[in-house]
């Protein structure tokens, strides 16, 4: 390879590295500036009998997370990490963020002196003092390297079939937002980059609290108009809490495809809404972890643990009450309150709880029975 192309390499392989590889590959490809080959480090598995990397290395295909997706034939499955991203210049981290740490330790100095990295994961770690970026964990664990961001309105089978879509990138150094806008570019694939890696990331994550409103909006059977209503309510919280805590993060930000869009597109499709609507059908009988068994096939509900954080970070603050919604969706979620409860909470209605005792054999049962009136004396709304 001539000395001057960049070596691109991929961490993770699930559905979304996956369909991010297909795009990946094509623009190393065609651009002269990038090395053919991009290495994409896979979790050894077997499969049907057959390691996983010679699956997709001889059919092009990873049969298990995204079957019927072919990728190119310049992306080669690799189950060392050590090899895959040996002398990288650019890392494209899309794996659960749970194995960054084990996987740095080997990654760091490995890679290229002028190495950058970017990070496609959705979420945030917490720790005991609040928040920490996914993109600063990779960063410390690489030495200090310069870290972007990639998030956006991006269900992972949808853009994998090739239907059209919009992304963002967040950088702190320009020139290296634009090396990854030609990495990732693509006439179905629009990035557009913006100098807020905070922004992009932390929207990225709290996107996942306001979805379970939005499911159990649907479980309750409220229709569109309501759902518009938590979206809306949703996204000033988010906005609230992101620029309160990073007062650098940028107004234009929200409405980049990292922010509504995302927050639209996981509040329709995608697996918190549909575990929060489950939650509601089931009347209490389940919990969110025995629906993410049912329902996920393995994938992991990220909505749910980052609202627990989210809450233990405002009571600490002691701003809980600034954040009406996110409050509710605590108190449904973990806290036994009736879903009703979150009309309640946004000024709908006030509820009135009546307990039901007695049994025929003169048990105390209590039966909660929820009653919620608009103004008072009004029972229009009653249950």
């Amino acid at each position: 390879p001539n000395m001057a192309q960049k070596r691109v390499a991929i961490v993770g392989s699930g559905n979304w590295a996956c369909a991010i590889a297909r795009i990946v590959g094509n623009n190393c490809k065609r651009d002269p500036e990038f090395e053919d080959e991009v290495r994409m480090w896979v979790f050894e598995e077997v499969v049907n009998g057959r390691k996983l990397t010679e699956i997709i290395n001889s059919e092009h295909e990873n049969v298990k997370y995204m079957k019927g997706i072919k990728l190119p034939t310049n992306i080669v499955a690799d189950p060392d990490v050590v090899s895959a991203t040996k002398g990288a210049n650019v890392l494209i981290f899309v794996l659960p963020h749970q194995f960054l740490g084990g996987l740095c330790k080997k990654i760091a100095g490995n890679h290229a002196p002028d190495c950058i990295a970017i990070s496609l994961i959705k979420a945030v770690h917490f720790d005991d003092s609040g928040i920490v970026l996914i993109s600063d964990i990779i960063k410390k664990g690489l030495g200090g390297m310069d870290v972007s961001v990639l998030m956006g309105a991006n269900l992972a089978v949808e853009v994998a079939k090739g239907a059209f879509c919009e992304t963002t990138i967040g950088y702190r150094v320009e020139k290296n937002g634009e090396v990854l806008k030609r990495i990732f570019d693509d006439p179905l694939f629009h990035v557009s980059i913006v100098n807020d890696v905070e922004g992009v990331e932390v929207c990225g994550a709290l996107k996942n609290v306001v979805a379970l409103g939005a499911g159990f909006v649907d479980g309750m059977g409220l229709g569109d108009n309501s759902k518009a209503a938590i979206i809306r309510i949703g996204l000033m919280e988010m906005k609230r809490f992101i620029q309160t805590h990073y007062p650098t993060v940028r107004d234009v930000t929200f409405f980049e495809s990292c922010g509504v869009a995302d927050l639209i597109v996981t509040c329709y499709g995608g697996r918190n809404r549909r575990c929060a609507e489950q939650f509601v059908k089931a009347g209490g009988k389940k919990s969110f972890e025995q629906l993410e068994k049912e329902l996920l096939n393995g994938q992991k509900l990220q909505g749910t643990l980052t609202c627990l954080e989210l809450v233990k970070i405002l009571r600490r603050e002691g701003s809980l009450d600034k954040y009406p919604l996110f409050r509710s969706i605590h108190e449904i979620a973990f806290e036994g309150a009736p879903v009703e409860s979150m009309l309640a909470a946004l000024g709908c209605f006030q509820l009135q709880q009546v307990l039901v005792a007695k049994n025929q054999y003169g048990d105390i049962v209590t039966r909660r029975t929820v009653v919620y009136y608009g103004r008072s004396g009004d029972q229009r709304a009653a249950l």
